[in-house]
């Protein structure tokens, strides 16, 4: 009876004494360090353009996001935000322009052009033009009004085309050249003269 005690007692102390165990390695081990936080950036906030402080601004190879009420003077290079008025020089390129641009090898208007250009290479290239292009190339994704050039290219034509070459996507109007081509038109290509009735948008006359 003695040794059935002994060996009872025995085996209930192995027994605790393995549980007790990995209890105790778990309370050892250290705690993990927190993870750092992860900063989230702030999305940039787009700078306005300031507007120019005087009426006639001089532009000697000045990309300034700036927006000009006036004159601005490019020589021989040019560079701004938005025009209301006249642009005169070498090479003037804005975003927005509202007036003339009058630059001898370059004008470009990249988003709205309201008014006119006139020079070698006239440019307006996402937006509407109203108004008139005159150059040697003329280039505008729409324009309500006239190209006159040796080279007249646009997606969307409502108005005249009058050049060497004229080439649109859809027009709703008249074109005059040796070579006349409306891609999405009745007569996709005719010399001399090419008479439209489609555009993008809606007839302006």
């Amino acid at each position: 009876m003695k040794k059935t005690i002994f060996a009872l007692t025995m085996a209930t102390a192995c027994a605790w004494a393995q549980e007790s165990a990995p209890a105790d390695a778990n309370d050892a081990q250290p705690e993990a360090a927190p993870a750092p936080a992860v900063q989230q950036q702030q999305p940039r906030e787009q700078k306005k353009a300031e507007k120019a402080s005087w009426p006639v601004w001089l532009a000697f190879n000045s990309t300034k996001n700036i927006d000009v009420v006036g004159f601005r003077f490019t020589l021989p290079y040019g560079s701004c935000e938005a025009i209301t008025g006249f642009d005169l020089g070498v090479f003037g390129r804005c975003r927005y322009m509202e007036g003339f641009q009058l630059n001898i090898l370059r004008n470009e208007a990249e988003d709205v052009l309201a008014g006119g250009q006139a020079g070698i290479y006239n440019t307006a290239g996402r937006a509407d033009v109203l108004g008139v292009q005159v150059g040697l190339w003329n280039e505008a994704q729409s324009i309500r009004g006239i190209q006159a050039g040796v080279i007249n290219i646009a997606n969307a034509v409502t108005g005249f085309q009058v050049g060497l070459i004229n080439r649109s996507e859809s027009l709703y109007g008249v074109q005059i050249g040796a070579v006349n081509v409306i891609r999405e038109g009745e007569w996709p290509f005719m010399p001399i003269i090419n008479i439209g009735f489609e555009s993008f948008g809606s007839p302006a006359f």
